[in-house]
């Protein structure tokens, strides 16, 4: 808490899209609750029936269930607050508050990638190694990896959070972004953060590009395994299957990597292209996750139907 010692800042203040006028605020607003709303409840769907239908309890629903939950914390965690500075104006929360919100951005960010990583090593178990999917992938396994990623990205985020931490505020406070986290909020600083950002963007790589680059390779491999197997309706399904994970992958990974990059050398001057960047790869693929990778299935969609049929036939009068 050294950095809060040497500052004199008491509170942050969201701007969000720092170049959009006045007359579009209540647009950007209504997004933002119609994102949030959307996000809300599909991954809040996904859990509940995961968690009370026994036949759900399977190591990819496991996985998804631990995605849907990290992107319900998220988008709780950060867009009431945006939301509210564009309806109401109130976008400023104390220096505690910040830092708070800033570590479960991080936090939650870093497991999103360490998730989807496990969800591509199961495919590629599934596919390439069928026979011996139920020896190598179990619930216990999964669970296990799936806490160990939750404890590990708890590190990361406390890790690019310090770094934050230690830096000193004095009189400017405005951040340009829809939520805390480490780059803007680091250029607020009157001391040099250029080490401070370098460094979060050395971990943000390593958390980030890491899980990217298994995912990638994996699933070549599931391509090239079913390509080679001559199965041409394995093959189309592969490809369906891979193509729909590949769009919320795509989502995720590569606006994330642009933007830390694009933070580090400044290709583009300009700060709401940066903001829409960050909002596209963070809450895009909260929405359309929970879709393409269970309630497209059909024994997420059987179920849903079920548990649908079951309310409005004990609400009739």
């Amino acid at each position: 808490m050294a950095g809060q010692n040497r500052s004199d800042v008491l509170e942050f203040v969201l701007v969000g899209f720092p170049g959009v006028p006045e007359k579009f605020h209540s647009l950007v607003s209504v997004s933002f609750f119609l994102i949030y709303n959307i996000s809300l409840y599909a991954n809040l769907i996904v859990v509940v029936l995961i968690l009370l239908r026994q036949h759900l309890h399977q190591p990819m629903y496991i996985i998804v269930g631990n995605l849907a939950i990290s992107d319900l914390l998220f988008d709780t965690l950060t867009l009431p607050k945006i939301i509210a500075k564009y309806w109401f104006g109130d976008g400023s929360f104390s220096y505690t508050a910040c830092f708070l919100q800033m570590f479960f951005v991080h936090y939650l960010g870093s497991l999103d990638s360490l998730i989807i990583m496990v969800m591509a090593f199961d495919r590629y178990i599934a596919v390439c190694k069928p026979l011996r999917y139920h020896s190598i992938i179990s619930n216990r396994v999964v669970a296990i990896i799936c806490l160990a990623f939750w404890i590990l990205a708890a590190a990361i985020g406390f890790s690019v959070t310090a770094l934050g931490l230690w830096l000193p505020f004095r009189g400017t406070n405005r951040i340009k972004s829809c939520f805390c986290s480490l780059t803007p909020v680091a250029v607020l600083s009157t001391s040099d953060s250029a080490s401070s950002r370098r460094t979060g963007f050395v971990i943000a790589m390593i958390s980030h590009l890491s899980p990217f680059s298994f995912i990638v390779f994996s699933y070549c491999i599931i391509i090239s395994n079913i390509c080679s197997s001559g199965r041409t309706k394995n093959w189309q399904k592969a490809v369906y299957t891979c193509t729909t994970h590949w769009l919320v992958i795509g989502l995720y990974f590569i606006p994330r990597l642009t933007v830390h990059t694009y933070n580090q050398i400044q290709l583009i001057p300009n700060a709401d292209v940066n903001v829409l960047l960050i909002c596209l790869y963070t809450y895009a693929p909260h929405f359309t996750s929970p879709i393409i990778f269970c309630l497209r299935t059909e024994e997420i969609k059987k179920t849903l139907g079920k548990v649908i049929k079951w309310i409005f036939s004990n609400n009739k009068y």
